[in-house]
């Protein structure tokens, strides 16, 4: 029986290339989103994955979507903590709600995902947890003290559930992506992009979707039972630790 797959903020981005791909290697693939209704639908109708709306900030909304998700299609073995947002502001003009609101989603949503899941994860004596970090919480970035502590807040979180879950079967590791051509990153002028970000890439490009996917994908494998409390940095040489 095909292993279930739960991709959180997984319609868009990164995202849904990690859906799609875990989707393409036989998973039974589910995916959240936090409030576009319509990519939500696009999503859907392109690939067939089924699209579940709850914000992963709140602790009960994870805990019954999960419920929802498992009674739907099966127990959770795959969990990826892809959802993220970003409110950006030097750190004297950064507001408590700016504060609040991405620790809650990128940081409070990792422990409330992974709480729903953990305890069937356990029983089954199997499971794979993987949550999309960012080289700035390995390295820091102007306007993120927010961003950049949930982020960094991930990592810290892998580590010591990698402990717990190591004899339970169950895998805890963190993908690091460095700057990936998403719709986030058309936004950025293409004097900012060509002056100042390609530059710091010794590869000289943004990533793909698909190769953090890949990332992913590999994580997920029960190949990859002998991997955990790892950060697999995808950054283009960017930041090497």
């Amino acid at each position: 029986m095909a292993r279930v797959a739960l991709v959180t903020g997984g319609t868009r981005g990164i995202g849904a290339a990690i859906a799609k791909a875990l989707h393409a290697e036989g998973r039974e693939v589910a995916a959240t989103y936090g409030g576009n209704d319509e990519a939500a639908k696009a999503f859907t109708d392109e690939t067939g994955i089924a699209a579940y709306r709850w914000p992963v900030g709140e602790y009960d909304a994870c805990r019954n979507g999960v419920a929802q998700v498992e009674g739907d299609i099966g127990p959770v073995d795959i969990l990826v903590n892809n959802a993220g947002i970003t409110r950006d502001a030097p750190f004297h003009r950064m507001t408590p709600a700016q504060w609040s609101e991405v620790i809650e989603t990128n940081l409070t949503g990792v422990f409330n995902m992974t709480h729903a899941v953990w305890p069937g994860m356990r029983e089954r004596r199997f499971g794979r947890v993987i949550t999309i970090s960012s080289i700035n919480g390995q390295k820091g970035q102007f306007a993120q003290a927010n961003y950049a502590a949930a982020k960094a807040g991930d990592i810290g979180f892998t580590k010591a559930l990698a402990q717990e879950g190591a004899r339970a079967g169950i895998t805890v590791n963190v993908v690091a992506p460095g700057y990936v051509d998403t719709d986030m990153m058309k936004g950025v002028k293409p004097e900012v992009m060509d002056d100042v970000i390609l530059p710091a890439i010794p590869v000289g490009r943004l990533g793909r979707t698909k190769e953090i996917a890949r990332c992913v994908a590999f994580l997920a494998s029960d190949e990859a039972g002998f991997v955990t409390g790892s950060t697999l940095s995808a950054n283009g040489g960017q930041y090497m630790c």
